[in-house]
């Protein structure tokens, strides 16, 4: 009788905000208050060689080896919304960054391409139905087992495939 109210919603997830924090929140670490600052890190494609470099640090340092055991969780957020942002301003399209619970019940046919996913928050096109995954690249990459060299190699193939 009301089946339109058992429409599924998608809900949106603000991680521009958590992006920022790349350079608003940095450690007391020299290299980290010298190259993760608002000036390199602007968003742009070129500004991912610093996340690389960033991420391979705390992937091949004792420290940074340290801090992913005690706050992998976080670092994935950051990273991947970063990367994410990166790719949304490339593309410009209607991606948007949505609970990916919300997407799958919003639309089951990304059920194969969600259904590996840890993350809790998705890029997502409702006009090509489609879903671009940064935080779950992020995660493979931090912990070793990514089918990219670095980060800047899958935002640049995201790019590609969506423009």
């Amino acid at each position: 009788m009301f089946s339109f109210l058992n429409i599924a919603k998608l809900k949106k997830d603000d991680l521009k905000g958590i992006a920022k924090l790349m350079y608003r929140d940095v450690s007391d670490d020299s290299w980290d208050k010298e190259n993760l600052t608002k000036r390199n890190l602007d968003f742009t494609i070129e500004s991912i060689r610093y996340i690389d470099m960033y991420a391979k640090r705390l992937i091949n340092t004792d420290f940074g080896t340290e801090l992913l055991n005690k706050h992998f969780d976080n670092f994935v957020v950051r990273i991947g919304a970063y990367i994410g942002e990166v790719i949304k301003n490339y593309i410009n399209q209607d991606f948007y960054w949505y609970e990916s619970d919300s997407v799958l019940n919003y639309s089951p046919s990304l059920d194969e391409e969600l259904s590996d996913s840890k993350t809790q928050s998705v890029l997502y096109s409702k006009k090509r139905d489609m879903v671009i995954l940064p935080l779950n690249v992020v995660s493979q990459f931090l912990k070793g087992n990514s089918p990219y060299n670095d980060l800047l190699t899958y935002v640049e193939e995201v790019i590609k495939q969506n423009t």
